[in-house]
């Protein structure tokens, strides 16, 4: 697998790569146009997500898609299992974020708070105190940016809810825009997100390559 692939891979998660934004997800242009009980809202829908598991879609600058599951168990743990054929894995235990090359058997990891999706899985990011609402024109879709401004080494994180009863909160997370100190993003986006299911805490353990 060659390096162009890689580094989209690690940027799903570091927010380390500069990705097209999927058409799907609408990116805000301006801030807080939204009602300020849409902020409630949101801190009820991520604190509603006990487990959740997901497609994604992950595509780079230059068209090329990759998909994989999403699983997801807060607070702190998640697993992006690529497609067949890709030999990556991302995972976090709760304490750190671990990229794992199989084809070079490499291992990086990185603590999940030092990560833009720390406010996804850190329960010490406050999101009500360090989210923004903003405007994305469309009324069915609430998005929150999430930056602590003391540690803008942390990145931003633009988190994208489409309006849905049966999600937990009613709102359904989508997807979400990662903005690495350099401002370079990566987008992902949801699809078929189901709740509430029993998740083994083995799911985020892996095999090391080295």
């Amino acid at each position: 697998m060659n390096r162009i692939l890689r580094k989209p891979m690690l940027a799903l998660a570091l927010g380390a790569a500069a990705l097209p934004l999927a058409a799907t997800i609408p990116l805000p242009t301006a801030s807080a146009a939204a009602q300020a009980g849409d902020l409630d809202q949101v801190v009820k829908a991520l604190r509603g997500i006990k487990t959740m598991t997901a497609n994604f879609t992950q595509t780079d600058r230059n068209g090329q898609a990759l998909s994989g599951k999403l699983t997801l168990k807060r607070p702190g743990k998640i697993r992006f299992q690529y497609q067949k054929g890709v030999p990556l894995l991302i995972v976090s235990d709760g304490k750190a974020l671990t990229f794992v090359d199989y084809e070079v058997a490499q291992v990086q990891k990185y603590p999940v708070g030092n990560s833009p999706l720390g406010a996804l899985l850190d329960p010490n990011r406050d999101v009500k105190r360090f989210g923004k609402l903003l405007s994305t024109g469309n009324d069915n879709v609430v998005s929150v940016e999430v930056r602590d401004p003391k540690r803008p080494e942390y990145g931003v994180i633009t988190l994208m809810f489409t309006r849905g009863s049966n999600a937990p909160g009613g709102l359904e997370l989508a997807g979400w825009v990662a903005q690495d100190a350099q401002n370079v993003r990566t987008t992902v986006r949801l699809s078929n997100q189901k709740y509430g299911m029993s998740v083994s805490d083995n799911t985020f353990r892996y095999r090391d390559p080295r």
